[in-house]
């Protein structure tokens, strides 16, 4: 295997641990910053690493149409072409063409580029080679993301596709150095949600993902669902929840053991004004912070919140300012990596209890 988890202690189902790749290592439980087509909108690869970020997540759909997967690979892999020296996990792209409403057959899928228009055609195996061109630390397998609700019959289609295609997928990898990801699917059926992670484990992989949740089921729904599919895999590889960044959600999974996350909340709040802070969330346009000056979160260390007040920053968004999306995004991200720190520390003391219940009561259950 390319990749390893070591615990450093546990507080029930939860785990706190080093992965250690081809790369270096990284601390889990972890929030991965998505830079979907190799940057995290409003902020850059400098600033990830004073944030302190170890791993971002890209995504493969976007970057094999735009740039282009061979000119990602001439110019360094995606770590020097963006000039990240930390992990890099990338996405399949198999969520991005399931929301195109793609041709889907055994093989693979058809879709459109949203850029322009333009037929593509994506297999197990084109995912592959794609995210080998792209030199990620972690790659994922090509799988089948269904909607929610969906019947039954979409939900047993969707698990058989995505372990005949992990099975393909992994018989093509190749890349020395790079890890392979698995998937789970099955919608919020607790047994399909078994099933699939039993059989994606079966073929072996060097980590574990849980898909196709935060989709728009309830939390209980979501949680339940989780749970299935981690009692089926195995201890001693990473797994992770993908597309779940709230604050809730994040420790409520590091709970029933999940080590590692990946979100757009967090920058997608910023950009739209809205603040994460440890009394839940603050939309920064409202009139009542026009002469606020007082920080985002005054329990907050980051850079954002030391120097610029409520009021200064209210200000910049509703000129539009270009830098009121970077610095609230800056924040948001400081913020959500703090909270997964925090988080992390209480696994090892055996507290996580008590950041699960502050978060419940700042963000609701």
């Amino acid at each position: 295997m390319t990749l390893r988890i070591d615990l450093d202690g546990t507080d029930g189902a939860a785990r706190a641990g080093v992965v250690t790749t081809a790369r270096g290592t990284f601390r889990t439980p972890c929030f991965m910053p998505v830079g979907t087509r190799g940057a995290v909108r409003a902020v850059s690869s400098a600033d990830l690493e004073d944030l302190g970020a170890e791993i971002v997540l890209a995504n493969t759909y976007h970057l094999m149409l735009r740039p282009g997967a061979d000119v990602v690979d001439e110019l360094g892999g995606i770590h020097g072409f963006a000039s990240w020296p930390g992990h890099v996990l990338t996405d399949s792209g198999g969520y991005q063409v399931f929301s195109l409403a793609p041709k889907v057959d055994d093989d693979g899928v058809t879709f459109r580029s949203t850029y322009d228009g333009s037929t593509h055609r994506l297999t197990p195996e084109a995912a592959v080679a794609v995210q080998g061109l792209l030199g990620a630390d972690i790659a994922m397998v090509l799988d089948v993301c269904p909607p929610l609700p969906s019947s039954p019959e979409v939900l047993r289609s969707a698990v058989e596709r995505t372990a005949s295609w992990a099975a393909r997928s992994r018989a093509v990898h190749r890349r020395e150095g790079q890890a392979l990801f698995g998937i789970v699917q099955g919608g919020v059926d607790d047994a399909l949600r078994a099933e699939s992670a039993q059989r994606t484990a079966a073929i072996g992989f060097d980590g574990y993902a849980v898909g196709g949740l935060s989709v728009g089921e309830s939390r209980p729904e979501m949680l339940d669902a989780l749970a299935a599919a981690v009692a089926g895999l195995p201890a001693d590889a990473p797994r992770y929840l993908m597309g779940v960044g709230d604050p809730v959600g994040l420790v409520e999974a590091i709970a029933l053991g999940i080590d590692m996350f990946d979100c757009v909340l967090p920058t997608r709040l910023a950009r739209h004004g809205t603040v994460l802070t440890s009394a839940g969330r603050l939309r920064l346009r409202n009139a009542a912070f026009a002469r606020d000056g007082g920080p985002l979160d005054a329990g907050c260390p980051c850079a954002v919140c030391a120097r610029w007040s409520r009021a200064y920053l209210r200000h910049l968004l509703r000129m539009a300012d270009p830098g009121a999306a970077r610095l609230l995004t800056l924040h948001n991200l400081a913020w959500t990596l703090a909270l997964v720190a925090r988080a992390r520390a209480a696994v090892a003391s055996g507290t996580l209890a008590a950041v699960r219940t502050e978060i419940a009561s700042a963000y609701g259950s």
